[in-house]
């Protein structure tokens, strides 16, 4: 019997205490040790949202200086730590040149995807104070990417795009990078000053996008420390006909795997393909397998169509979307920086890739 389970709100922040050991998907599966990484000793209690984000914030930077960028841990403490988030409630100011954020949503007809990309946009912007950070859709909702890449400043420091998706495809190989390009066109029929426009790479997979999920299912009940025998999750995701957004996601499961300890399958809303398991094709592996109490993990930005569908085919547990959390919040600042400071790729290059 499927016992009940509301999905608790995909804008509410995680228990900042929440332990994570991001490693490579290529290692055996093997449970967490929670001696890797300690709780926060710290308990005094927060009083603003702010606070609450900068805490978290500052632990997953110090937590991930021991990981590698592929989620490998690192051996060597002489090499450069990964780059961290802001460790203090009043970060150092932006200077004036910095390029504004344009987060890049997929678009969607379910009014909950849109305040929850909003709620998310929020977390941004209370982590980089002072960063210009817009918003623009692929498609079905407003404002359109090409609206909001019109309404950049003439003569400001042009933008980073950030897609809010979590593996590569064709939105992030096409529509972006030709979105981009033809803001580029548009300016020089018009005589305008070039603003720069860089396109980040998608969010996942990243050690971070692990760390949302766990916080994701343990809100809807898996069970704290190591899963006991006969447990296992169900990635849900979109689906894609690019082999890449497959390959993506497999790496996504074996590095959510790698954190429970537990078997992870990928599985999709709409099957192609290069994605064709199902959730329920998913969930009959796992119960081949011996697992008894399967999840299903739900690697959504936001609510919509295919996350309630993936989550209404779980026997057990459903974890909501990875929504407004603070770890996706810091995964878009760490691809900003990653892409402003990455040499210029030619968007005509990128959008015929």
């Amino acid at each position: 019997m499927k016992p009940s389970n509301p999905h608790p709100d995909p804008t509410a922040l995680p228990d900042p205490t929440a332990s994570q050991d991001p490693v490579s998907p290529q290692d055996p599966v093997s449970p967490p040790d929670p001696t890797t990484f300690p709780t926060l000793p710290d308990t005094t209690p927060l009083d603003t949202t702010a606070q609450l984000i900068t805490r978290i914030t500052s632990e997953l930077g110090t937590r991930l200086g021991h990981v590698t960028l592929n989620g490998s841990r690192r051996t060597d403490p002489g090499r450069t730590p990964v780059p961290t988030f802001p460790a203090s409630p009043r970060p150092a100011p932006l200077p004036a040149a910095a390029p504004a954020l344009v987060l890049v949503a997929h678009g969607s007809r379910d009014p909950r995807a849109r305040r929850t990309v909003t709620a998310l946009l929020d977390l941004v912007r209370a982590l980089r104070p002072g960063l210009d950070v817009r918003l623009g859709h692929i498609e079905l909702n407003e404002p359109g990417l090409d609206e909001t890449l019109r309404g950049l400043p003439a003569d400001g420091p042009g933008a980073v795009l950030v897609p809010l998706l979590l593996s590569r495809g064709y939105h992030v190989k096409h529509d972006i990078p030709a979105a981009a390009a033809a803001a580029d066109s548009a300016a020089a029929a018009t005589a305008q000053p070039r603003r720069p426009l860089h396109v980040a790479a998608p969010l996942g997979p990243h050690p971070l996008l692990v760390e949302a999920l766990h916080s994701r299912l343990a809100e809807a009940g898996w069970p704290a420390g190591a899963a006991a025998e006969g447990h296992g999750v169900v990635l849900a995701a979109a689906g894609s006909r690019d082999p890449d957004s497959a390959v993506d996601t497999r790496r996504a499961a074996g590095l959510l795997a790698r954190r429970l300890g537990v078997p992870v399958v990928p599985a999709y809303a709409a099957p192609t393909e290069h994605t064709p398991t199902t959730v329920p094709a998913a969930l009959r592996t796992l119960a081949d397998r011996g697992v008894r109490h399967a999840a299903v993990a739900s690697y959504f930005t936001a609510p919509g169509r295919f996350a309630t569908q993936a989550a209404d085919a779980a026997p057990w547990l459903a974890a909501a979307p990875l929504g407004a959390h603070p770890a996706l919040a810091a995964l878009l600042l760490h691809r900003y920086e990653q892409a402003r400071s990455a040499a210029p790729t030619s968007h005509r290059q990128l959008a015929s890739a």
